[in-house]
């Protein structure tokens, strides 16, 4: 099998544990503070390295010791990381708020490095990178470099799987190139302006992005599972029961286990189930990388919960 190659980027995150999201202005005491690795495109990284598949990290992070931290520790996962470029901007950080009670997350992020990843820095690396089978973007990195990218992942015949969080507006172009497409519902309501409260609902605004053009829609329903939209059908596939304490990176997860399955040959309703598990799974602990699960525990869930 082909490695998997994640294009995106790399954050330190800060992460604070709290009884509930506080008003504005207002001040209260957590419980817990810790310091993790994340960003979409190193979550879903790591998720894919912990899985047991040859991946490869295309990004940008700082010339400091967050950048250097990073480095480490996608190398201890056994993600390579000889197509990381370094930038004079620091490290992308983002600070996290973890509802206690919920495992819900607000997220504010500083991207650093993660802007300074430019089409031409993209360029440079092409050629070490082309022959994967699949790749994974999202959008924390600047705009036209998702595009070029999309491009050449394109004309090279490989598969792309994006998620276009966090959700702004993007061409029709982009929504050609891309194979699979995985908005949660929040974002599917950004991309089409359409409500997105009930499955009928999901699966009509869904169906407005197949009329733009694209191929698969598979949107993100949390502890619910997911809806997979096509031109020809829609299907819902159910989740799984957890006991959720930290929902940050979940979507991440769930990308690197689609990609994962498809990659090893699974049927997409097959490889949509097993995104669902690997998200779910990475709900049970708290932080992103870390609470990223084997492919031992995900085969384990998928058993115990068999539909």
């Amino acid at each position: 099998m082909r490695p998997l190659c994640v294009i995106g980027s790399l954050n330190m995150d800060m992460v604070i544990s709290v009884p509930r999201f506080h008003a504005p202005g207002e001040s209260i005491i957590g419980s817990h503070f810790a310091v993790f690795t994340g960003g979409k495109g190193g979550n879903q990284a790591v998720a894919l390295g912990r899985l047991g598949v040859e991946t490869i990290m295309a990004g940008m992070i700082g010339k400091d010791a967050n950048g250097r931290a990073y480095q480490k520790a996608l190398m201890a996962e056994k993600v390579d990381v000889s197509r990381l470029l370094q930038s004079d901007e620091a490290t992308g950080v983002a600070f996290i708020e973890v509802n206690q009670k919920t495992g819900d997350n607000r997220i504010a992020l500083a991207p650093g490095a993660n802007m300074a990843f430019s089409p031409q820095a993209f360029l440079t690396i092409w050629e070490s990178i082309r022959h994967c089978g699949f790749f994974l973007m999202q959008f924390e990195i600047p705009d036209e470099t998702v595009l070029a990218a999309a491009e050449r992942i394109h004309e090279s015949g490989s598969i792309l799987i994006l998620d276009p969080a966090p959700a702004r507006p993007f061409s029709d172009e982009l929504l050609r190139l891309a194979h699979y497409l995985t908005p949660n519902e929040t974002e599917l309501n950004l991309l089409t302006g359409m409500p997105t409260v009930s499955e009928e609902e999901i699966m009509k605004a869904a169906q407005t992005l197949i009329g733009r053009g694209a191929h698969h829609i598979i949107v993100k329903l949390g502890a619910r599972g997911a809806m997979l939209v096509t031109e020809d059908m829609s299907r819902y596939v159910p989740g799984f029961m957890v006991s959720a304490v930290d929902t940050t990176a979940a979507g991440d997860a769930f990308n690197a286990g689609l990609a994962f399955a498809l990659a090893h040959g699974e049927e997409l309703i097959q490889a949509v189930r097993y995104a669902n598990a690997v998200g779910a799974l990475t709900t049970t602990a708290m932080g992103a990388q870390a609470a990223m699960p084997t492919q031992a525990g995900v085969r384990a869930l998928l058993q115990r919960q068999h539909a």
